[in-house]
């Protein structure tokens, strides 16, 4: 990682420690203004605008904890939110995009997935488990990053080693390492020098970097990261025992160098990789990563309105109020044990979000209640809501089927007026049926494209153009019939 002065605006930095820990400690973070975070977020999701401010702030107040007085800075509380709104109005969306802004370890999981302890599923803790998870893959491919050229020299190496073996070399002693007793004729304690550069590898060389080798097959030998083991246990909190078992399994039996007949493009990938794992201390790597967790960790718990209500003592929602309050440390700030060592939760964000049509934020328990001060409730979308949707987005609807047909040769073009009947079509079946939000234009659009998508491949080099009257042919029949629209739309 490269190291930047204090006052970097793209780093946070932890005051307070020497410049060795200081490089240790910085949590890379981009120091966007809660604007430019909505105008992030309005590339890809239509209004909303309230629920946009409210993660761009809070995103924003991760900035500006790492800048208070250290006496300070652990006192301040994330301030959790809860986003209220009927499905399909952009509140997963609003998260996804919000994990690329941050460049911190995010997590989206959904609540419906967790059981009290004691049932069999998965348990609370295991949220935090697979934060640090997510966490170590981003500091791993960081660090990849850093000693990649260097790890790339050093396969390139090896791999002209097995193209022409080295040339007749001669021993060096090291004075400096070599111990009392060991001579160069022992061959201990010395280094190895060519005696003469070789013409011929330095020819292989500028061949390799050509390309010229590509195809060439090979035989390298490379140790596998990981021995296969079997899943040993399974069930509600066993997943860290079985995370231990594996290792130490692993630990056990000797890891044995594979031979494998591959490309010399591919063989020089998998030295690559092999020598980057040499070159990085994991040790570093786990703390930073755990780091990270602590300081800039964010959870979206999706459905959370699926373990809302009180207890009724039987039937399949008996640990609906227990998963609550399983849940309920891990939001107060607790530790959890992990394969990488503890991780504190106490300044870990929390978003939270819900439908709530059968229940309401007031059903969960008081104490959950009170780790989420910030609630949001999220508009249900209108038809000119839809009307952005599919035009407006880096990622908007129509744009992506163009881009589909497009791979057949078929240019695809909309009439505004077409659009506009998409739309109405879309927000009055959500009216008169169940309210799915935006997920209800991707039905609408499949039925619409649906002959044209099977001729795409006999159509190429055609222009076609969908007008409204195409759009009320193929689709008001459907929509006029009420039973059959329940089916296929």
């Amino acid at each position: 990682m490269r190291k930047l002065s204090e006052n970097d605006p793209g780093l946070l930095g932890f005051q307070g420690t020497s410049s060795e820990e200081e490089e240790e400690d910085r949590l890379e973070l981009r120091s966007l203004t809660p604007a430019e975070i909505v105008a992030e977020l309005d590339k890809y999701v239509v209004g909303q605008r309230n629920a946009k401010r409210s993660v761009a702030i809070a995103l924003r107040n991760r900035w500006r904890r790492q800048r208070v007085p250290p006496e300070l800075r652990d006192e301040i509380a994330p301030k959790n939110i809860i986003m209220i709104g009927p499905t399909g109005v952009g509140k997963t969306e609003i998260a996804r995009r919000l994990s690329k802004l941050a460049q911190a370890p995010f997590l989206k999981i959904e609540a419906s997935k967790f059981t009290e302890v004691g049932y069999v599923g998965r348990d609370v803790e295991s949220m935090i488990r697979d934060l640090t998870e997510i966490a170590i893959n981003m500091v791993r491919a960081e660090e990849n990053e850093r000693v990649k050229a260097k790890a790339e020299e050093m396969a390139e190496e090896r791999l002209l080693d097995l193209l022409l073996p080295p040339s007749r070399r001669e021993p060096v002693p090291l004075a400096e390492e070599a111990p009392r007793g060991e001579t160069p004729e022992t061959g201990e304690g010395c280094r190895w020098t060519p005696r003469e550069a070789s013409p011929t590898r330095e020819k292989l060389r500028q061949m390799l970097r050509a390309g010229r080798l590509n195809d060439r097959m090979i035989e390298v030998e490379v140790t596998p990261r990981n021995l296969p083991i079997i899943e040993i246990l399974s069930g509600a909190g066993m997943e860290e025992l079985d995370f231990s078992l594996k290792e130490m399994l692993s630990s056990l039996m000797p890891k044995k160098a594979k031979k494998r007949r591959v490309p010399v493009r591919e063989g020089l990938r998998l030295l690559a990789e092999e020598e980057a794992q040499k070159l990085i201390d994991m040790d570093r790597v786990t703390s930073l990563a755990v780091r990270r967790v602590e300081q800039g960790g964010i959870i979206f718990l999706d459905e959370i309105d699926k373990i809302a209500g009180r207890e009724t003592g039987h039937g399949p929602d008996v640990s609906r109020e227990g998963v609550q309050r399983d849940l309920l440390p891990i939001v107060e700030g607790t530790t959890v044990t992990t394969r990488y060592g503890p991780v504190k939760t106490d300044h870990i964000l929390f978003i939270a979000a819900g439908a709530f049509h059968v229940s309401k934020p007031s059903d969960l328990i008081p104490e959950l209640q009170g780790r989420f001060p910030i609630r949001v409730e999220l508009e249900p979308l209108t038809q000119a809501d839809f009307i952005r949707i599919l035009t407006e987005p880096q990622n908007a609807l129509i744009k992506q089927y163009q881009a589909l047909l497009a791979t057949e040769g078929v240019d695809l073009e909309f009439s505004p007026e077409a659009i506009a009947e998409i739309a109405r079509i879309a927000h009055g079946v959500n009216q008169r049926m169940e309210n799915i939000g935006a997920r209800r234009l991707h039905t609408v659009m499949e039925r619409l494209l649906d002959e044209i998508s099977f001729d795409a491949p006999h159509r190429s080099g055609q222009k076609i153009r969908i007008e409204e009257a195409m759009v009320r042919e193929r689709l008001n029949e459907i929509v006029k019939d009420e039973d059959l629209s329940r089916y296929i739309l």
